[in-house]
């Protein structure tokens, strides 16, 4: 497999080793305001990150009272990001499909990133939280219509990255002779997110990958319903991605405080069920997750070692990309200047 990135427009291709694993990091539109986000991308690159993506979302997972709150527009980030770096892939981790966004409007997005940064682009799509649909306008549906729906936007938004002139007449969503007229060369692949064998069985059908967390107890029937549903479709498996948490700090009780406000994301409920308040999301997840819980899901440490280890465990699952999420609050500038002087080199020598 070919890594093939744009510097200065040039188009070059760097040879991907067969067990080659690669580095992501994501970053939090929720927490920090897009010029900011902006600097980390550029910092991430010079880290040595082999690839960005950021949240897509409308609301972040807390109230004002507890941290600082912003949702930056994905898409119009992407574009800036592309400019402002030369080598790292871009995407989105991940966007909702189920509501808030035409399938239609995302294949073209996707497509317009790739031509913007040849060779750099992805999506990453997911069904997404109520938090983000509700105020859209949406009555969040059952676990079943969201994957239903995720799996009717998806398999239009592949039909027309194939380069198809798609007529769809679905149960949620409808095009009639849609095609992409600035279809890009390379096809961006399209990653699907998945928490359960469900989502994972319509990843293997349609999706180029699977990304779920790397928690080491629900990972793993993830990725065994992804690799059975791409064995009966005839699929050679793609990407498989696995996502963690990360938080620096100068001492270890600073690095867990700074990313307590993202106990929201720990909280299945809070994917599933209708909650929407960001207030009510926190005040649920301080009430369910424990600190002590919340730290065997992060890395929050001040040693780099301590992230080395945590992220080979990682890597054991079988992830042929790990997506490591910045929520170092306090300094993320300096929480990535450490993954790059201490961290990714380290993973890269084993």
């Amino acid at each position: 497999m070919s890594v093939v990135s744009s510097v200065k427009g040039v188009l070059w291709a760097r040879k991907r080793q067969p067990d080659e694993v690669r580095y992501f990091a994501a970053l939090a539109h929720e927490r920090f305001a897009p010029d900011d986000l902006l600097q980390q991308a550029v910092e991430a690159e010079n880290a040595g990150f082999d690839g960005i993506c950021c949240s897509d979302h409308l609301a972040p997972w807390w109230s004002d009272a507890t941290a600082p709150m912003n949702s930056g527009n994905a898409w119009v980030w992407l574009g800036a990001a592309a400019n402002a770096t030369s080598r790292v892939e871009l995407g989105t981790g991940v966007t909702a499909i189920v509501h808030r966004y035409n399938p239609v409007v995302v294949a073209q997005q996707v497509a317009t990133l790739e031509l913007l940064a040849p060779g750099r682009a992805f999506l990453g799509v997911g069904s997404g939280e109520a938090m983000n649909e509700v105020p859209a306008g949406m009555s969040w549906p059952s676990t079943e219509e969201q994957l239903a729906r995720t799996e009717e936007a998806l398999t239009i938004i592949t039909r027309l990255l194939d380069g198809e002139r798609v007529d769809f007449d679905g149960r949620f969503f409808k095009t009639n002779g849609a095609m992409l007229y600035s279809r890009p060369p390379r096809r961006p692949p399209v990653y699907m997110s998945a928490f359960y064998e469900g989502a994972a069985e319509v990843a293997g059908r349609l999706a180029d990958g699977v990304w779920t967390l790397g928690d080491p107890m629900k990972a793993p029937k993830v990725l065994a319903a992804y690799r059975k549903s791409c064995e009966e479709a005839g699929r050679e498996p793609g990407e498989i991605i696995l996502q963690m948490v990360f938080s620096v700090a100068g001492d270890d009780d600073t690095a867990l405080e700074q990313a307590r406000e993202w106990k929201g994301t720990m909280v299945d409920e809070n994917y599933t069920a209708p909650v929407a308040d960001p207030a009510t999301i926190y005040r649920n997840a301080e009430d369910e997750v424990s600190d002590s819980t919340f730290t065997k899901q992060i890395i929050a440490s001040s040693d780099p070692d301590k992230h080395v280890k945590r992220i080979r465990l990682i890597q054991k699952l079988g992830a042929t990309t790990i997506v490591l999420m910045n929520v170092s609050g306090n300094d993320p500038h300096a929480a990535l200047r450490v993954y790059g002087e201490s961290v990714l080199p380290q993973l890269r020598d084993t």
